[in-house]
């Protein structure tokens, strides 16, 4: 896929087949994504965005959830593409038995289901998008892939066309385990066995983000092993959660009361990120929320 300001993904094929999975994998990739847009206004929406001075960055999900789609789209398809407008068409597919299966556990209904059941209606799906099926650049069958397997193909196919990637975003958070431990943590870190600033008369009013409190923290023996350590773990771990298609990772610093050490630690990560140019946002939960013990 082209960066230029008029290119568009087109996200097709057979209900159950994992349309929604893609148009949330391309969300998380930046993408403004509308699903179930009638494709006699496919122009129209392009037009508009490009108008609007608006990325590069859309995708539209259509498919016979509309019941003029197999008429409109592929005069729809050429226009955008006389037009000059670089246009992707990732079609969806898996086999009969699969998306059976996949209807009978999810409990959905069909948008095509009549008398003749889920198998027909996926056998007559299938015929009538064969002529949409013959235009697609790129066809998934997601048979036998899992959720997180196909997120990842959607995404390979659209960072290899030239689309630009989106890092995983890092997010930084102190607290305090009196408060209890942040829900939507991805990995915890205890720094409680630190030497704890609150037992100094002359820091404890202070917090982690104080000159004095850090020099305290920081020139302890116990801190120097385990920053040592920690570093080159977080370096080696966090590019390969990105490889897994991780949009986000919340590393949360737990202290006490989360005012001292796990704040110094928290502002430290946070450095040692920026030289590394990682982007990384930082947050100090419990920081106004009383002093150490």
């Amino acid at each position: 896929m082209s960066e230029s300001p008029t290119s568009l993904i087109i996200i097709s094929g057979l209900s159950g087949s994992g349309k929604s999975t893609a148009a949330r994998a391309l969300e998380d990739e930046q993408f403004f994504v509308v699903d179930n847009l009638p494709a006699i206004f496919l122009k129209e929406f392009l037009d508009l965005q490009i108008g609007r001075g608006k990325d590069a960055r859309v995708a539209v999900v259509v498919d016979v959830r509309n019941r003029d789609f197999l008429e409109v789209f592929p005069h729809a398809l050429n226009e955008i593409r006389r037009s000059g407008h670089h246009v992707d068409l990732f079609f969806f597919d898996a086999s009969d038995e699969v998306l059976v299966r996949r209807f009978s556990e999810t409990r959905r209904r069909h948008p095509l289901v009549e008398s003749g059941g889920v198998p027909a209606a996926i056998r007559h799906e299938r015929q009538m998008l064969e002529a949409v099926k013959a235009l697609a650049t790129q066809v998934f069958d997601t048979s036998g892939l899992t959720v997180h397997e196909l997120r990842r193909k959607v995404m390979e196919v659209t960072r290899q066309g030239g689309g630009r990637h989106i890092p995983m975003s890092v997010h930084l958070q102190s607290f305090g385990y009196r408060f209890g431990i942040p829900p939507e943590t991805d990995m915890v870190l205890d720094v409680r066995f630190l030497k704890n600033p609150h037992f100094v008369d002359a820091l404890r009013p202070l917090t982690g983000i104080d000159s004095a409190v850090r020099e305290y923290v920081v020139s302890s023996e116990g801190f120097r092993r385990f920053f040592a350590l920690l570093v080159p773990l977080l370096r080696f771990l966090l590019p390969e959660f990105e490889q897994e298609n991780k949009s986000y990772c919340t590393i949360s610093v737990g202290c006490t009361a989360g005012r001292h050490r796990s704040v110094t630690v928290v502002e430290e990560l946070f450095r040692c990120f920026s030289e590394d140019g990682l982007i990384a946002q930082v947050v100090h939960r419990d920081l106004g929320r009383g002093t150490e013990k």
